[in-house]
């Protein structure tokens, strides 16, 4: 399993174009073989700042993903959208877990 963390710093004053760009792939690269979870988040400290999470069964899947013409045309545009420096965090495991609860749960799970 390859998981990949991306955060990137938009310039407030392209927003409209960088969430079309990132709407689009984010509802393409759902649907690619192999592509277990792909997720885009705003920031909740910084409006500018998108963080991606894409979660993927091997590395062979992402690297058909950074091939898709999606991906090709959203990176093409960073340079014209981004305001700062790009992070990518990423680590292969062969042990994911997800866990599944309530909020009652978790609050339960506090007593």
């Amino acid at each position: 399993m390859l998981v990949i963390h991306t955060t990137i710093p938009f310039d407030l004053a392209q927003r409209e174009e960088a969430m079309e760009l990132v709407s689009d792939l984010v509802e393409y690269s759902k649907t690619e073989d192999g592509t277990v979870r792909y997720r885009a988040m705003m920031d909740i400290d910084d409006p500018s700042v998108m963080r991606f999470f894409e979660q993927y069964e091997d590395a062979a899947a992402a690297e058909t993903h950074t091939k898709s013409t999606q991906y090709r045309r959203f990176v093409k545009s960073l340079p014209n959208l981004v305001d700062g420096k790009i992070e990518t965090i990423q680590f292969e495991t062969d042990e994911i877990e997800c866990a599944e609860f309530t909020a009652s749960d978790a609050a339960a799970a506090l007593d």
